[in-house]
Protein backbone atom coordinates (compact mmCIF):
# COMPACT_ATOMS: atom_id res chain seq x y z
CA UNK A 1 0.00 0.00 0.00
CA UNK A 2 1.55 3.39 -1.08
CA UNK A 3 0.44 7.02 -0.72
CA UNK A 4 1.23 8.86 -3.25
CA UNK A 5 1.24 12.40 -4.08
CA UNK A 6 0.80 15.25 -7.07
CA UNK A 7 4.25 15.47 -7.32
CA UNK A 8 4.64 11.73 -7.77
CA UNK A 9 6.18 11.11 -4.57
CA UNK A 10 5.42 8.24 -2.28
CA UNK A 11 4.58 9.96 1.26
CA UNK A 12 4.12 6.58 2.88
CA UNK A 13 3.60 3.14 2.13
CA UNK A 14 2.87 -0.13 4.12
CA UNK A 15 3.24 -3.94 3.39
CA UNK A 16 0.28 -6.20 3.61
CA UNK A 17 -0.74 -9.50 2.14
CA UNK A 18 -4.47 -9.03 0.40
CA UNK A 19 -6.94 -11.56 0.70
CA UNK A 20 -7.08 -14.38 -2.66
CA UNK A 21 -9.17 -14.71 -5.13
CA UNK A 22 -12.82 -16.46 -4.55
CA UNK A 23 -14.90 -18.68 -7.16
CA UNK A 24 -18.63 -18.94 -6.84
CA UNK A 25 -18.51 -22.76 -5.95
CA UNK A 26 -15.58 -23.26 -8.52
CA UNK A 27 -17.90 -22.58 -11.64
CA UNK A 28 -16.94 -18.73 -12.11
CA UNK A 29 -14.98 -16.20 -10.37
CA UNK A 30 -16.87 -14.25 -7.39
CA UNK A 31 -16.05 -10.58 -8.13
CA UNK A 32 -14.73 -8.23 -5.54
CA UNK A 33 -12.85 -4.86 -5.59
CA UNK A 34 -9.61 -4.13 -4.02
CA UNK A 35 -10.44 -4.03 -0.31
CA UNK A 36 -9.28 -0.26 0.04
CA UNK A 37 -11.53 2.79 1.63
CA UNK A 38 -10.31 6.44 2.44
CA UNK A 39 -11.31 8.49 4.60
CA UNK A 40 -10.67 12.44 5.14
CA UNK A 41 -7.57 11.69 6.64
CA UNK A 42 -6.57 7.70 6.20
CA UNK A 43 -6.31 4.67 3.79
CA UNK A 44 -8.00 1.69 4.79
CA UNK A 45 -6.81 -1.76 4.10
CA UNK A 46 -7.50 -5.41 4.65
CA UNK A 47 -5.30 -7.84 5.34
CA UNK A 48 -5.12 -11.67 4.12
CA UNK A 49 -6.74 -12.52 7.89
CA UNK A 50 -9.54 -10.31 7.71
CA UNK A 51 -7.50 -7.13 9.84
CA UNK A 52 -8.83 -3.96 8.49
CA UNK A 53 -6.10 -1.72 8.98
CA UNK A 54 -5.14 2.32 8.39
CA UNK A 55 -2.61 4.46 6.82
CA UNK A 56 -2.07 8.11 6.96
CA UNK A 57 0.09 10.56 5.13
CA UNK A 58 2.14 11.51 7.56
CA UNK A 59 3.02 7.75 8.47
CA UNK A 60 1.00 7.14 10.82
CA UNK A 61 -0.77 3.88 11.20
CA UNK A 62 -2.67 1.34 13.07
CA UNK A 63 -5.42 -1.79 12.91
CA UNK A 64 -9.37 -0.77 13.26
CA UNK A 65 -11.39 -4.33 13.53
CA UNK A 66 -10.69 -7.59 11.96
CA UNK A 67 -13.54 -8.87 9.24
CA UNK A 68 -14.81 -11.84 8.33
CA UNK A 69 -13.78 -13.97 5.57
CA UNK A 70 -13.10 -17.52 4.51
CA UNK A 71 -12.88 -19.41 1.29
CA UNK A 72 -16.01 -18.37 -0.15
CA UNK A 73 -16.70 -15.35 2.19
CA UNK A 74 -15.45 -11.72 1.63
CA UNK A 75 -16.00 -8.69 3.61
CA UNK A 76 -16.46 -5.64 1.87
CA UNK A 77 -16.07 -1.75 3.79
CA UNK A 78 -16.33 1.85 3.32
CA UNK A 79 -15.13 4.31 5.84
CA UNK A 80 -17.13 6.96 6.39
CA UNK A 81 -14.85 10.66 5.70
CA UNK A 82 -14.89 11.48 9.31
CA UNK A 83 -13.83 7.62 10.22
CA UNK A 84 -17.12 7.14 12.70
CA UNK A 85 -18.58 5.18 10.66
CA UNK A 86 -17.92 1.90 8.52
CA UNK A 87 -20.12 0.22 6.13
CA UNK A 88 -19.61 -3.36 6.12
CA UNK A 89 -20.86 -5.82 3.23
CA UNK A 90 -20.28 -9.61 4.01
CA UNK A 91 -20.72 -11.71 0.95
CA UNK A 92 -21.18 -15.56 0.84
CA UNK A 93 -20.29 -16.61 -2.95
CA UNK A 94 -21.86 -19.80 -4.25
CA UNK A 95 -22.54 -21.76 -7.03
CA UNK A 96 -24.62 -19.18 -9.43
CA UNK A 97 -24.34 -16.54 -7.33
CA UNK A 98 -23.92 -15.02 -3.72
CA UNK A 99 -25.52 -13.66 -0.33
CA UNK A 100 -24.88 -10.26 0.54
CA UNK A 101 -25.19 -8.70 4.07
CA UNK A 102 -24.82 -5.22 4.85
CA UNK A 103 -24.11 -4.03 8.60
CA UNK A 104 -22.91 -0.73 9.57
CA UNK A 105 -20.46 -0.77 12.17
CA UNK A 106 -19.67 2.03 14.80
CA UNK A 107 -15.94 2.50 14.67
CA UNK A 108 -14.98 3.99 18.52
CA UNK A 109 -14.31 1.43 21.30
CA UNK A 110 -17.54 -0.58 22.15
CA UNK A 111 -19.48 0.60 19.27
CA UNK A 112 -22.49 -1.25 17.64
CA UNK A 113 -22.76 -3.01 14.31
CA UNK A 114 -26.12 -3.16 13.55
CA UNK A 115 -27.42 -5.35 10.39
CA UNK A 116 -29.16 -3.40 7.74
CA UNK A 117 -29.56 -5.91 4.68
CA UNK A 118 -29.60 -8.55 2.91
CA UNK A 119 -30.28 -10.02 -0.37
CA UNK A 120 -29.22 -13.38 -2.36
CA UNK A 121 -28.89 -13.98 -6.25
CA UNK A 122 -26.91 -12.65 -8.99
CA UNK A 123 -26.49 -9.32 -7.71
CA UNK A 124 -24.51 -8.27 -5.15
CA UNK A 125 -23.15 -4.65 -3.41
CA UNK A 126 -20.26 -2.99 -3.14
CA UNK A 127 -19.93 -0.06 -0.49
CA UNK A 128 -18.35 2.31 -2.76
CA UNK A 129 -18.33 5.55 -0.61
CA UNK A 130 -20.26 8.16 1.16
CA UNK A 131 -21.79 11.34 -0.58
CA UNK A 132 -22.77 13.85 2.02
CA UNK A 133 -24.77 11.78 4.94
CA UNK A 134 -25.61 9.04 2.09
CA UNK A 135 -23.80 5.55 1.83
CA UNK A 136 -23.48 5.09 -2.05
CA UNK A 137 -23.34 1.02 -2.70
CA UNK A 138 -22.51 -0.08 -6.00
CA UNK A 139 -25.15 -3.00 -7.86
CA UNK A 140 -22.26 -5.35 -9.41
CA UNK A 141 -22.41 -9.05 -10.85
CA UNK A 142 -22.18 -11.63 -8.31
CA UNK A 143 -19.45 -13.47 -10.40
CA UNK A 144 -18.48 -13.62 -14.12
CA UNK A 145 -17.07 -15.86 -16.72
CA UNK A 146 -15.65 -12.68 -18.36
CA UNK A 147 -17.54 -11.12 -20.77
CA UNK A 148 -18.02 -7.60 -23.06
CA UNK A 149 -17.08 -4.05 -21.78
CA UNK A 150 -18.05 -3.10 -18.31
CA UNK A 151 -19.13 -6.75 -18.06
CA UNK A 152 -17.75 -7.39 -14.50
CA UNK A 153 -17.66 -4.12 -12.48
CA UNK A 154 -20.76 -1.49 -10.74
CA UNK A 155 -23.92 -1.48 -13.07
CA UNK A 156 -25.66 1.03 -11.24
CA UNK A 157 -24.83 3.38 -7.65
CA UNK A 158 -27.28 2.83 -5.48
CA UNK A 159 -27.75 6.28 -2.98
CA UNK A 160 -29.42 4.65 0.49
CA UNK A 161 -30.21 6.09 4.21
CA UNK A 162 -27.05 4.83 6.06
CA UNK A 163 -28.91 3.97 9.08
CA UNK A 164 -32.11 2.07 6.93
CA UNK A 165 -30.26 1.10 3.62
CA UNK A 166 -33.43 2.80 2.06
CA UNK A 167 -32.36 3.86 -1.22
CA UNK A 168 -32.36 7.39 -1.82
CA UNK A 169 -31.54 8.14 -5.36
CA UNK A 170 -30.38 5.41 -8.80
CA UNK A 171 -27.65 6.49 -10.61
CA UNK A 172 -26.65 4.88 -13.89
CA UNK A 173 -28.49 1.91 -15.24
CA UNK A 174 -29.19 -0.27 -18.75
CA UNK A 175 -29.06 2.15 -21.03
CA UNK A 176 -26.13 4.36 -19.70
CA UNK A 177 -23.90 1.82 -18.07
CA UNK A 178 -21.10 3.38 -15.30
CA UNK A 179 -17.44 3.78 -16.97
CA UNK A 180 -15.58 4.29 -14.13
CA UNK A 181 -14.70 5.35 -10.63
CA UNK A 182 -16.99 7.93 -9.26
CA UNK A 183 -16.13 11.24 -7.72
CA UNK A 184 -17.88 14.31 -5.75
CA UNK A 185 -19.15 15.43 -8.29
CA UNK A 186 -20.83 12.22 -10.10
CA UNK A 187 -19.61 9.37 -12.42
CA UNK A 188 -19.30 8.98 -16.11
CA UNK A 189 -21.66 6.33 -17.89
CA UNK A 190 -21.74 5.38 -21.58
CA UNK A 191 -24.90 4.55 -23.70
CA UNK A 192 -24.83 1.06 -24.41
CA UNK A 193 -26.64 0.94 -27.92
CA UNK A 194 -23.29 2.09 -29.93
CA UNK A 195 -21.27 3.29 -27.24
CA UNK A 196 -21.31 6.79 -28.88
CA UNK A 197 -22.06 9.00 -26.18
CA UNK A 198 -20.68 9.58 -22.69
CA UNK A 199 -22.82 11.22 -20.01
CA UNK A 200 -22.08 12.95 -16.39
CA UNK A 201 -24.46 12.15 -14.11
CA UNK A 202 -25.01 13.69 -10.76
CA UNK A 203 -25.71 11.87 -7.55
CA UNK A 204 -29.61 12.28 -8.12
CA UNK A 205 -29.16 10.05 -11.02
CA UNK A 206 -29.88 13.04 -13.64
CA UNK A 207 -27.82 13.68 -16.74
CA UNK A 208 -25.70 17.28 -16.22
CA UNK A 209 -23.48 16.79 -19.14
CA UNK A 210 -23.10 14.20 -22.73
CA UNK A 211 -19.92 14.13 -24.54
CA UNK A 212 -19.71 11.62 -27.87
CA UNK A 213 -16.77 9.37 -27.45
CA UNK A 214 -15.24 6.44 -30.34
CA UNK A 215 -16.48 3.33 -28.25
CA UNK A 216 -16.34 2.03 -24.76
CA UNK A 217 -13.23 2.95 -22.29
CA UNK A 218 -12.53 3.64 -19.18
CA UNK A 219 -14.04 7.14 -18.25
CA UNK A 220 -13.28 9.39 -15.14
CA UNK A 221 -14.67 12.46 -14.06
CA UNK A 222 -12.73 14.88 -11.86
CA UNK A 223 -13.43 15.93 -8.83
CA UNK A 224 -15.48 19.48 -9.74
CA UNK A 225 -17.35 17.91 -12.46
CA UNK A 226 -15.22 19.91 -15.39
CA UNK A 227 -14.27 17.36 -17.11
CA UNK A 228 -14.19 13.35 -18.19
CA UNK A 229 -10.73 11.50 -18.47
CA UNK A 230 -11.08 8.93 -21.05
CA UNK A 231 -8.43 6.43 -21.24
CA UNK A 232 -7.02 4.45 -24.07
CA UNK A 233 -4.81 1.45 -22.65
CA UNK A 234 -3.30 0.84 -26.28
CA UNK A 235 -1.33 4.05 -26.92
CA UNK A 236 -1.52 4.55 -23.56
CA UNK A 237 -2.96 8.18 -23.60
CA UNK A 238 -5.78 9.96 -21.64
CA UNK A 239 -7.78 12.29 -23.69
CA UNK A 240 -9.90 14.97 -21.48
CA UNK A 241 -13.72 16.11 -22.23
CA UNK A 242 -14.36 18.21 -23.55
CA UNK A 243 -11.29 20.20 -24.21
CA UNK A 244 -9.51 17.32 -26.12
CA UNK A 245 -6.33 17.84 -24.44
CA UNK A 246 -4.38 14.31 -23.98
CA UNK A 247 -1.65 13.56 -21.80
CA UNK A 248 0.42 10.55 -22.13
CA UNK A 249 -0.74 8.04 -19.59
CA UNK A 250 -4.18 5.47 -19.12
CA UNK A 251 -5.41 7.17 -16.13
CA UNK A 252 -7.23 5.38 -13.66
CA UNK A 253 -8.13 7.96 -11.23
CA UNK A 254 -7.99 11.76 -10.72
CA UNK A 255 -5.84 12.64 -7.94
CA UNK A 256 -7.58 16.21 -7.69
CA UNK A 257 -8.43 18.51 -10.19
CA UNK A 258 -5.30 19.09 -12.11
CA UNK A 259 -3.17 15.59 -12.21
CA UNK A 260 -4.63 12.20 -12.79
CA UNK A 261 -2.64 9.00 -11.90
CA UNK A 262 -2.39 5.83 -14.14
CA UNK A 263 -2.89 2.71 -13.59
CA UNK A 264 0.51 1.15 -14.46
CA UNK A 265 1.59 -0.77 -17.41
CA UNK A 266 1.94 -4.44 -17.88
CA UNK A 267 4.59 -3.93 -14.68
CA UNK A 268 2.14 -2.02 -12.51
CA UNK A 269 4.37 0.59 -13.18
CA UNK A 270 2.28 3.99 -12.36
CA UNK A 271 2.66 7.71 -12.95
CA UNK A 272 1.35 10.92 -12.01
CA UNK A 273 0.13 13.73 -15.13
CA UNK A 274 -0.04 17.34 -14.59
CA UNK A 275 -2.89 18.38 -17.11
CA UNK A 276 -2.04 21.61 -17.42
CA UNK A 277 1.49 21.30 -18.43
CA UNK A 278 1.22 17.55 -19.57
CA UNK A 279 4.15 16.79 -17.45
CA UNK A 280 4.11 12.73 -16.36
CA UNK A 281 6.16 11.89 -13.63
CA UNK A 282 7.04 8.02 -12.57
CA UNK A 283 6.03 6.64 -9.25
CA UNK A 284 8.36 5.03 -7.08
CA UNK A 285 6.13 2.34 -6.41
CA UNK A 286 4.09 -0.73 -8.09
CA UNK A 287 0.55 -1.30 -7.40
CA UNK A 288 -3.08 -0.01 -9.51
CA UNK A 289 -5.17 2.57 -8.43
CA UNK A 290 -7.41 1.94 -5.06
CA UNK A 291 -8.57 5.26 -4.10
CA UNK A 292 -7.65 9.30 -3.09
CA UNK A 293 -7.73 11.36 0.15
CA UNK A 294 -10.34 12.78 0.89
CA UNK A 295 -12.32 10.04 0.07
CA UNK A 296 -15.85 11.72 0.41
CA UNK A 297 -17.92 11.21 -2.85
Amino acid sequence: MSLVGIDGRVVASQVANTPGTVTCGGTAAGVVPPPVSTSNTRVYFMDALGVVRYLAPNGDAGTTITLPIGPARRSLFAVSPDDALMAVVVIDFAQGGATTNLYMYQLQPGGSKPFLFQQSGGYTLWPTGWHGTSLVLAKVPSCTQGGGPFCCGPQEFHVVDPKTAVRRFTVGGATCVLAGAPSPAGVACEDTTAFAQASVLDWTGAAVHSYPVSGPAPAYLSPDGTLVAIASYTAPTTTLVPSNAAVNLAACSWIDNTHLLSGGDVQHQPSVADITTGRVIPVAAQGDCAGRIPGGL
